[in-house]
C-alpha cells in the first residue's frame, strides 16, 4: 500500500504503471466495514484501488459538524493496510486539492437535490459534486464506487458524470448493516453508549413501515412513523418520505419496485439516515 498527500506526486506514479482499470472509493475517512467492503469489490473489478481521504469542508451546513466529524487517519490507514490487493491512498490537505478558494462550485441537479438531504441540508450537495469532480479529474478513474446508505448522493453523483460528460463508470453498492441493524456510517462512533443501544430502532422502524405498504398508502405509512417517533422523544424525526428510485421525488401511490423510503433522524446531537427498498 502507498500514502500520497499531494496530487502531483499520486499523478506522476500512476502515469508510470498505465492500470488498464482503476476503482475509486472517495471516503471522508472514519473507515468501518461498510468501507472495507466498498474497497474490496474495487479489489475485485481492478488493477489499481484508490481510496481517498478526505473531510470536504465544502459539503458541511454546519461548523460544529465539520469540527465534530471524526478523524481517524492512522487508524484508517492500519484497516487498509490489511488488505490484499494495489491500493493507493490519497489523503490531501484542503489546499492541494482546492488550492486558494475552499468554494462549492455551482451546479443544478433540479429536483434531485430539492428534497430529503438537499431541503435539509443547504448546499450539501454542491459541496458533494465540487469534490467528486475534483477528485475524478486529479485521480482519472474508470470507476468508482458508492453505498446506497446515501443513496441520494448516489443519485447526484451519477446525475453529476452525465451532465459533465465524465468517462467514470459507478457502482451502487449495498447498505453494511450491524447485526442489529443499524447501518454503519462515520457517524455512528460520535453514539454515546445509551444512544448506540437505541440507534436500531431507526431500521426496525423501516422494517416496520415496509411490512404496512400492503394494507395502507405512503401517506398513511409516513403518519404512522411520525406518531411513533412522537413516542420515542430521544429521537427527532426530520424526514420520512416513500419516493421513486428515479427522480426522488416523494409518491402517493407505490409504483411496483421503483420505490424507497428514506429517513432522517436525530439522536443526541447526531444525525443518523438510512433507508430501504420498498
Amino acid at each position: 500500500m502507498k500514502v500520497f498527500y499531494h496530487k502531483n506526486e499520486l499523478k506522476a506514479s500512476k502515469n508510470k504503471i498505465l492500470a488498464k482499470s482503476t476503482g475509486l472509493v472517495p471516503t471522508m475517512g472514519a473507515l468501518h466495514e461498510g468501507h472495507i467492503m466498498l474497497v474490496k469489490k474495487a479489489l475485485e473489478d481492478n488493477e489499481l484501488v484508490l481510496v481517498s481521504i478526505f473531510v470536504n469542508p465544502t459539503q458541511f451546513d454546519s461548523p460544529n459538524d465539520l469540527e465534530n466529524y471524526p478523524k481517524t487517519l492512522e487508524s484508517d490507514l492500519q484497516k487498509l493496510e490489511k488488505l490484499k490487493g494495489k491500493i493507493w491512498v490519497y489523503a490531501p490537505s484542503a489546499s492541494d486539492l482546492y488550492l486558494e478558494s475552499i468554494k462549492a462550485k455551482p451546479f443544478n441537479f433540479g429536483s434531485l437535490e430539492s428534497t430529503m438531504e438537499g431541503a435539509n441540508r443547504k448546499g450539501h450537495f454542491q459541496g458533494v459534486a465540487t469534490i467528486v469532480q475534483k477528485l475524478f479529474e486529479v485521480l482519472e478513474p474508470t470507476s468508482a464506487y458508492f453505498g446506497e446508505k446515501d443513496f441520494q448522493q448516489l443519485k447526484i453523483v451519477t446525475a453529476l458524470v452525465e451532465k459533465e460528460k465524465i468517462p467514470v463508470k459507478i457502482i451502487p453498492c449495498p447498505i453494511i448493516r450491524h447485526s442489529d441493524g443499524l447501518a454503519m456510517s462515520s457517524r455512528n462512533k460520535l453514539l454515546n453508549p445509551k444512544h448506540r443501544a437505541m440507534a436500531p430502532i431507526i431500521y426496525q422502524t423501516l422494517q416496520k413501515a415496509l411490512a404496512l405498504k400492503e394494507k395502507y398508502s405512503p401517506a398513511q405509512i409516513e403518519s404512522w412513523i411520525i406518531d411513533f417517533f412522537q413516542l420515542h422523544p430521544e429521537f427527532e424525526l426530520e424526514y420520512f418520505t416513500i419516493a421513486d428510485t428515479e427522480s426522488l421525488q416523494k409518491i402517493s401511490v407505490l409504483n411496483g419496485t421503483k420505490n424507497r423510503a428514506f429517513i432522517a433522524v436525530k439522536l443526541g446531537n447526531i444525525r443518523l439516515i438510512d433507508n430501504i427498498k420498498f
